[in-house]
C-alpha cells in the first residue's frame, strides 16, 4: 500500500473546505514541478485561428483616423472649425489615440502564448504620451497650412514664418516642429512597431495548416499595407521600420530551425511588411530626381513625406485650376 504525502488530502477532508480554497489548493497542487521538472504553458502551442475582426476594424480605424485626419480638416468648411478651434482632424486623432490602444491591447489578448505583460504596458502608456503630443504639434502645424505654410520647406525657409519678429518666434516654431516630427513620432511609433513585433513572436505553430492565410486576409492584405506605406513616408521611420522588418525576418529564420511556422495572422502581418517595402521603393523610384524634394531630404535615406508632395506639386495644380 502506497503512503500518502504529508500535504496530500482525503476526499472526505477536501470536502470540508469552501469551494474557493478547494480550488486554490487544486491550482497549487497542479503547479508543483515533477520529478522531470515542471512544464510551462508557454511552451504549450494552442491553435490560433485570423483575427478578421480586430485587423479589419484596426485597418479601418488606421485610414480613416490617421491617414484621414489632414484631409478632413482640407475638404471641410473652414466656417466649421475656426483656426482658433481644434479642427476635425484634431478629434479624428482623439479617437485614435483612444482607439488604437484598445486595439493593441485586445491583439495582445489574442495571443496564442503568454507575452511580457509589463513590457506591452509601458509600450502602450509611452504609445498613449507620443501621439498625444503628436496631436498638439501635427494641429498647429496643419492649420498653418490656411495661412500659406510649406511643408516642403523648411520651418525657417517658409516665407511666413522667416519674416516673423522678434526672431525668437522662429525657435519657437521649430521647437514645435521638433515635437511634433520628432519627439511625438519616436514616443509614437517606436512603442507601435515594437508591440506589433512582441505580438509577431507568439504567431508560431508546429501545424502547417494553421499556416495558410483565409480569403478575407488577402483582401485586407493591399489596405494595410499601403496604410504602412504612409506611416513610414509621413512619419519619416523608415529606419525603425527596417529593423522591425529584418528582426520579424530572424525571428522567422530561428523558429523554422525548431520546426515551427508562422500562423495565419503572423503570415499576414508579415506579407503586409514585404509589400510595404516595395511600395516604399517604388515611391522613392518615382521621385528620384525631385530637386526640391532632394533638397529637404537630404542625406542616404532619401524618403518624401506624401504631405509634402503634396503641398509642393498637388496643392500648386488646384491652385491653378481655382484661378482659371
Amino acid at each position: 500500500m502506497l503512503r500518502r504525502g504529508r500535504n496530500s488530502l482525503s476526499g472526505a477532508k477536501l470536502e470540508r473546505f469552501p469551494a474557493r480554497k478547494r480550488r486554490c489548493w487544486a491550482d497549487t497542487a497542479t503547479s508543483v514541478p515533477s520529478r522531470h521538472g515542471a512544464v510551462k504553458s508557454e511552451d504549450n502551442f494552442k491553435s490560433s485561428q485570423f483575427h478578421l475582426d480586430l485587423w479589419f476594424y484596426f485597418t479601418l480605424q488606421n485610414w480613416v483616423l490617421d491617414f484621414g485626419r489632414p484631409i478632413a480638416m482640407i475638404i471641410l468648411p473652414l466656417e466649421w472649425f475656426p483656426l482658433n478651434k481644434p479642427s476635425a482632424g484634431d478629434y479624428f486623432h482623439m479617437a485614435y489615440n483612444v482607439i488604437t490602444p484598445f486595439l493593441l491591447l485586445k491583439l495582445i489578448e489574442r495571443s496564442p502564448k503568454t507575452l511580457p505583460r509589463s513590457m506591452v504596458y509601458v509600450s502602450i502608456i509611452m504609445f498613449v504620451m507620443g501621439a498625444s503630443i503628436h496631436l498638439v504639434g501635427d494641429s498647429v502645424n496643419h492649420r498653418l497650412i490656411f495661412s500659406g505654410y510649406q511643408h516642403h520647406l523648411s520651418v525657417r525657409e517658409n516665407p511666413i514664418i522667416k519674416n516673423l519678429k522678434p526672431e525668437t518666434l522662429i525657435d519657437s516654431f521649430e521647437l514645435l516642429y521638433y515635437y511634433d516630427e520628432y519627439l511625438g513620432h519616436s514616443m509614437w511609433y517606436i512603442p507601435f512597431f515594437l508591440i506589433l513585433f512582441i505580438y509577431f513572436t507568439g504567431c508560431f505553430t508546429p501545424v502547417e495548416d494553421e499556416s495558410r492565410m483565409p480569403v478575407a486576409a488577402l483582401l485586407l492584405m493591399g489596405p494595410s499595407s499601403l496604410y504602412y506605406w504612409y506611416l513610414v513616408t509621413e512619419g519619416q521611420i523608415f529606419i525603425l521600420y527596417i529593423f522591425t522588418f529584418f528582426a520579424m525576418m530572424a525571428l522567422v529564420m530561428h523558429q523554422k530551425r525548431k520546426g515551427l511556422v508562422l500562423d495565419s495572422n503572423g503570415l499576414f502581418l508579415f506579407y503586409s511588411f514585404i509589400i510595404t517595402l516595395v511600395l516604399i521603393a517604388v515611391w522613392v523610384i518615382w521621385l528620384w530626381n525631385d530637386k526640391i524634394l532632394r533638397k529637404k531630404y537630404p542625406g542616404v535615406i532619401y524618403i518624401p513625406e506624401p504631405w509634402a508632395f503634396y503641398t509642393l506639386h498637388m496643392n500648386n495644380l488646384h491652385a491653378g485650376k481655382e484661378s482659371l
